[in-house]
């Protein structure tokens, strides 16, 4: 088996290189950044490409029988990943599993939400065989706020109190190896969620726990959220997410018990829990 990522470089793709390799696949991984994808996968096959490119979509897919995509955030995410699938037909690629988002048909007025249905759909028609992972938000997204929560005892994600199935990246990566590499997942979209709900206020009292100190929460005052963040996203993304969140706040993102009992039987475990990953990491930050 061999084969090749899209995504590689970032908090997903670097594990599941790393899991896929661990189980001795061949791994290759497109990338437009070279030195960074070497530097971070010395054991892998750096392909230098561009999925906006017809001439490198000709190329890159070649000599691999299995796909892994996931898209950053972009303008162009839905023109990326429809030419990608194409390429990956071109060349005769047999499987492929592609991670966006969980129960995005619910919010596809977003834009990183809706611009992955069409690419859902036309993977389904593909004639390849194919799977789709669907995780929630990250538990490991709470590494950016290291800062906020260690020197200002601040929570700033602003999820409000609807409530969430986040997830551990560690359970994306199990089971997106899992369908990579394994018979019986043809055709199944699986919701990658957390085994209980979490909220903002949640969260943040979590991490009082964990840290041993009363940590705030930040609030969900979007249009102060969009102008900090605006210093640290492009204007596209801040406002994306700022939409992303308002939608959680009002709507929430949760998941039901049959999904959770589904993903369970695929990890052959629990699904790991919020609370055990913020243990985890303020023993590691401290």
């Amino acid at each position: 088996m061999k084969v090749l990522v899209i995504g590689g470089t970032g908090t997903v793709g670097i594990p599941v290189v790393q899991g896929l390799q661990a189980k001795g696949v061949e791994v290759g991984v497109v990338t437009r950044d070279v030195a960074r994808a070497q530097t971070v996968h010395p054991k892998a096959t750096v392909i230098k490409g561009d999925l906006l490119e017809p001439a490198s979509v000709r190329e890159v897919f070649k000599g691999y029988d299995t796909v892994f995509m996931l898209n950053r955030t972009t303008t162009t995410e839905t023109h990326e990943a429809l030419l990608a699938l194409n390429g990956a037909i071109l060349s005769g690629v047999k499987r492929f599993v592609y991670m966006t988002i969980h129960d995005l048909q619910k919010a596809l007025h977003l834009p990183h939400f809706g611009a992955k249905l069409c690419v859902e759909e036309s993977l389904k028609k593909s004639g390849m065989e194919w799977t789709i992972i669907r995780p929630n938000n990250f538990h490991q997204n709470d590494y950016w706020f290291k800062d906020a929560l260690l020197q200002y005892s601040v929570y700033p994600q602003p999820l409000g109190s609807k409530g969430l199935h986040r997830v551990d990246v560690r359970d994306i990566v199990e089971a997106s190896v899992i369908a990579l590499t394994q018979s019986g997942h043809n055709g199944q979209v699986y919701d990658l969620v957390g085994p209980t709900a979490v909220t903002g206020p949640s969260c943040t009292d979590s991490w009082s726990k964990a840290l041993g100190k009363t940590i705030n929460y930040g609030g969900e005052d979007m249009d102060a959220w969009e102008k900090m963040n605006s210093a640290w996203f492009p204007a596209f993304i801040a406002f994306d997410y700022r939409l992303m969140y308002e939608f959680f706040q009002k709507e929430g993102l949760l998941a039901t018990p049959q999904a959770i009992e589904r993903l369970t039987k695929l990890l052959g475990h629990a699904p790991r829990s919020y609370d055990a990953f913020v243990n985890e990491t303020a023993k590691m930050w401290s």
